[in-house]
């Protein structure tokens, strides 16, 4: 080979080196950026799925702290709701609710300061809503104490002002300030979040750009670049379903808000239904206390009279048969309160309405056919036989109302067997049923609606007080039964009453010996502590009339220094219901003095579940008589404790 050729091949060999190294060099350099490339682009999506996971992180807080939030006022709403129940009802076990409640309420709001501990200004917030949480406790605790203490009227008063309270405002407004705070806070998150996305969307797709035009060699990067792509669509759709739960959750939160609205609306309606029956009782115990002035008043002047005694007595009479029906109605309006005890007892409804015949015949007139029907194969009910003969008498002259005093009236009692739901709300099981059918005008479906309501009558002013259906749906509910109407415009009316059977219907025990007639207790000085002046000296006047000797105290807090300055008092006559001390509060602080007296309470309010808190002392309604006080200071002196035990004792 000549000198040409080898430097020309040495020439191509140079050049395949040159290229050689060259192509190794660029390989290597494309490995390196592909590689550099590569790392970038796992970095890059790393810190976007960390920040997503962060962002994400944050989110799910944000909405925990407002979920905690509105379930915290939900809970306060709920724990006042449960003592404003408490206070119109008395009924303990709504006591302990709003105590549970209450105490669930710190909690969540001790969650939710360990919540944004991270937070200096929710920290602060949260720490103001504490406190208001403290004293609102503190404000509600008494309308409380007052409630178990039967001191209705106060805790009442205290629980209408605690609702325009300041500290109950400054909880909502520290509430919804958390909220919102929390909410700003999210929105600045929920921009962050996506902001970063939106920066590693651009960094990756600039990397995605110089990577094809990387040398076709780099194939390995562009299939993870491939990769790391559908890792970045997974993002996107992993953050679309989060956001879309995000959605969900606030729609939920609105929902139950709106619930809770429903739910505080539907609260205020029973407030008000319960207001009422709170009213009828406070007018009854005013009412009571006339009647005890009128009767009392009437007896000693019968005993008393000496000029033309049997005209006397006839005014007399008239004038007692007047106060007794007024004490009726006071019956009536505090059992519609349900503040009246009940004397129930094993009743065969049938033998009850034969019973009332001639009641019904003199009530109803001639012009009113009567007609009854029992079918109820002797089955008995446990109910207030008295109460239930007014509910039958309030149907009756209802319907003769309804009648325009002519007409067929029929009564029909029976027993049955209803399935779960076939009347109201009553269980499945056997029922006494009492069916009270006329031939009136009937009513709409308008009236039908509302014929229970307290206070609704469609008769003339002056002609109905809108309390005798009332009256019968609040007895038969008392009851545990239901009540039936059927109606229809000039087809009559009939309404049927659906008792629970009363299967062991054993013979009503006798009542107790009353005390003789002539038979008056040993005279005694009797400490008479009552706030009313005229019932005051009512009371006197029939102590002396019985021959004791008594001593007037027209306010509870004196009774400790009378009882000192009269050693000879053996018994104490006191009224329950009186401004600065009750009664129980008062004799409670005597007996620790003087645990011989003898103890005897005098009330017009005081209702079944109130004689449970006299400690075992004998308890006289008013009205009263004179021949039912003498018979109840007899009782209050054999009660265990009185002055008889005291003596025995000695």
């Amino acid at each position: 080979m000549s000198g040409t050729e080898g430097d020309a091949a040495a020439e191509r060999g140079a050049e395949h080196t040159f290229g050689a190294a060259w192509r190794t060099i660029m390989l290597g350099m494309m490995a390196l950026l592909g590689v550099s490339v590569l790392i970038a682009l796992i970095l890059t999506l790393s810190g976007a799925n960390r920040q997503r996971d962060e962002a994400q992180q944050r989110e799910r807080h944000s909405y925990e702290v407002m979920i905690l939030t509105r379930t915290l006022a939900g809970t306060i709403a709920d724990a006042e709701a449960a003592l404003g129940r408490y206070v119109i009802s008395g009924d303990r076990v709504l006591g302990a609710r709003y105590a549970e409640r209450w105490q669930i309420a710190g909690s969540q709001i001790d969650k939710l300061r360990r919540d944004t501990a991270d937070n200096p200004e929710q920290a602060r917030a949260i720490a103001g809503l504490a406190q208001a949480y403290d004293a609102r406790g503190a404000e509600l605790e008494l309308i409380a104490l007052s409630t178990r203490y039967k001191k209705n009227t106060q805790a009442l008063g205290l629980y209408y002002r605690a609702g325009t309270s300041p500290r109950l405002a400054r909880i909502n407004a520290l509430l919804n300030e958390i909220s919102a705070r929390e909410h700003a806070l999210l929105d600045r998150r929920t921009a962050g979040a996506i902001a970063a996305v939106a920066h590693s969307n651009d960094v990756a797709k600039v990397l995605a750009v110089f990577g094809v035009l990387i040398v076709i060699g780099a194939i390995l990067l562009g299939w993870m670049m491939v990769q790391a792509l559908r890792s970045e669509a997974i993002a996107h759709a992993e953050t679309a379903a989060e956001r879309a739960r995000a959605e969900d959750l606030s729609a939920a939160v609105a929902a139950a808000a709106a619930e809770l609205r429903a739910q505080e609306a539907q609260l205020r309606q029973i407030q008000k239904m319960e207001a009422i029956g709170q009213l009828t009782g406070g007018i009854a115990h005013d009412f009571n206390n006339m009647l005890a002035v009128v009767l009392g008043g009437l007896e000693l002047a019968r005993r008393q009279i000496a000029l033309d005694p049997a005209a006397a007595n006839r005014h007399i009479d008239s004038a007692t048969e007047g106060a007794k029906r007024a004490a009726e109605l006071t019956r009536r309006l505090l059992a519609f309160s349900r503040e009246d005890a009940l004397n129930t007892e094993p009743v065969e409804p049938g033998a009850l309405v034969a019973g009332m015949s001639d009641l019904l015949d003199r009530t109803l007139g001639d012009t009113i056919t009567v007609t009854v029907r029992d079918a109820g194969s002797g089955w008995h009910t446990r109910v207030d036989k008295h109460q239930l003969e007014n509910v039958i008498l309030n149907l009756a002259v209802n319907a003769r109302d309804a009648m325009e005093g002519r007409g067929q009236l029929t009564i029909t009692t029976a027993g049955t067997a209803l399935s779960q739901g076939a009347v109201g709300a009553c269980p499945a099981g056997e029922y006494v049923s009492i069916a009270v059918s006329d031939t009136g005008s009937g009513m709409t479906p308008e009236v039908m609606e509302r014929v229970f309501e307290p206070f609704f009558t469609t008769k003339p002013v002056g002609k109905g007080t809108g309390l005798g259906l009332s009256q019968v749906f609040s007895f038969v509910r008392q009851a545990e039964g239901e009540v039936a109407l059927r109606s229809a415009p000039g087809e009559g009316t009939t309404v049927t009453l659906y008792l629970p059977r009363h299967a062991d219907a054993a013979a009503p025990a006798p009542p107790a010996p009353a005390l003789p007639v002539g038979m008056t207790p040993a005279a005694r000085d009797i400490l008479v502590v009552e706030d009313d002046p005229r019932v005051l000296a009512a009371t006197m006047g029939a102590l002396e009339e019985l021959g004791h000797r008594a001593v007037a105290c027209g306010d509870p807090l004196a009774a400790p220094a009378l009882l000192a300055a009269n050693p000879g008092v053996t018994m104490v006559i006191s009224d329950v219901l009186m401004p600065g001390q009750t009664g129980p509060e008062m004799v409670a602080a005597l007996l620790l003095r003087r645990p011989d007296l003898a103890v005897l309470f005098v009330t017009g309010f005081a209702g079944d579940a109130a004689e449970a808190e006299f400690g075992g002392h004998v308890v006289l309604r008013k009205p009263f008589t004179i021949a039912g006080l003498e018979a109840a200071i007899h009782d209050a002196a054999a009660t265990p404790g009185g002055i008889e035990d005291h003596i025995a004792a000695e």
